[in-house]
């Protein structure tokens, strides 16, 4: 018989008891899988002074795709297990806003689904339709929760756990200034990507100039990285995709600065690697082999950790004035070469 809980559940609730006077933790909403109720948490720590930059961590939004539950948690470990030593990192947090969401869908994690316990894909299930053709099924559909990529009913709320990640992005990054979001999926293609909105429109994203120069700070300070930095239009598109959703609620606002970002890892290349995990499902979006898991986690918390430092230190490297303009004229010769 299974677990009661998701093993990645199990581990964020120990890891609470352990250091919970060191968090501030919250339940958000409870999820019913048949007879179980599974909690979906926010954990917390650092400045939440408006004035203080903010990052959070979101994962396992994918039932399936179970690493990226793992590679927040492993983050979240660290920076756990840094505080009662590290000086620099208590600095950090001095001037800055941390915030984890690892386990977003519990339900799904559970029964090891894309979708949640009532058949929706969470990344489909904002209220917004996407301004050009989407491709059949991937692009999002109505038809049944049965097949991949339901949106949910028409005009009906969000699903509670979307709404849930929907409320801590409100109260814990949109009140801030400048946050950065970074939600980690996987299974797409042989190289970890970065993508940043849109999802459902080939526009260019307002602050286009502040992701190239992000962009641009990570190839520098990480010159031999693997990620291709993109936006998501550039692979496909898609209706109700969430930072959509929620970067327009970000734009509402014209002096605040919310950068979404999602992890996309390549679980293709573990595939090719290990071509035996073609006969799991879980195989296809997740390495299997410890050893694989273990390099998976060394390059991604790295990377998660990069975004944070980013985020505190942003006011040294996020464009103004003529500058702005500059990234955003290369921003559009790069990615946006159409135009």
């Amino acid at each position: 018989m299974p677990a009661s809980e998701p093993s990645e559940l199990l581990e964020l609730e120990r890891l609470v008891d352990k250091l919970g006077n060191l968090l501030q933790v919250r339940e958000l909403c409870r999820v019913d899988v048949g007879t179980r109720s599974l909690p979906v948490y926010a954990i917390s720590l650092g400045n939440p002074a408006p004035s203080a930059p903010a990052v959070g961590y979101f994962g396992g939004v994918h039932g399936l795709e179970r690493i990226g539950a793992t590679v927040v948690l492993s983050f979240l470990r660290s920076v756990t297990t840094r505080l009662r030593w590290d000086s620099l990192l208590l600095q950090q947090l001095e001037r800055m806003r941390l915030v984890f969401m690892p386990v977003v869908n519990p339900g799904g994690l559970w029964r090891g689904t894309r979708a949640n316990p009532q058949g929706v894909d969470l990344m489909r299930n904002a209220p917004l339709d996407a301004e050009q053709r989407v491709a059949f099924l991937v692009g999002g559909q109505r038809l049944s929760s049965r097949l991949p990529w339901y949106r949910g009913p028409r005009s009906a709320p969000m699903q509670a756990e979307s709404q849930a990640l929907c409320r801590v992005v409100e109260e814990e990054l949109l009140s801030h200034r400048f946050s950065i979001a970074v939600d980690c999926h996987s299974g797409f293609g042989l190289h970890d990507r970065i993508w940043f909105p849109y999802a459902g429109t080939r526009r260019p994203i307002p602050h286009l100039a502040e992701m190239h120069a992000l962009s641009e700070l990570l190839d520098q300070t990480h010159r031999h990285h693997p990620y291709v930095f993109e936006p998501q239009s550039c692979q496909y598109l898609t209706h109700g995709d969430l930072w959509d959703h929620l970067y327009q609620r970000a734009c509402s606002d014209p002096t605040r600065v919310m950068l979404p970002l999602t992890l996309e890892m390549g679980s293709w290349l573990w595939v090719k690697k290990n071509p035996r995990q073609l006969l799991s499902l879980q195989g296809l979006f997740n390495p299997l082999l410890g050893h694989r898991e273990a390099r998976v986690l060394r390059r991604q918390v790295e990377w998660l950790d990069f975004v944070g430092r980013a985020a505190c230190g942003y006011q040294g490297w996020c464009p103004s004035g003529e500058e702005r303009e500059q990234h955003r004229q290369q921003a559009l010769r790069r990615w946006y070469p159409w135009r």
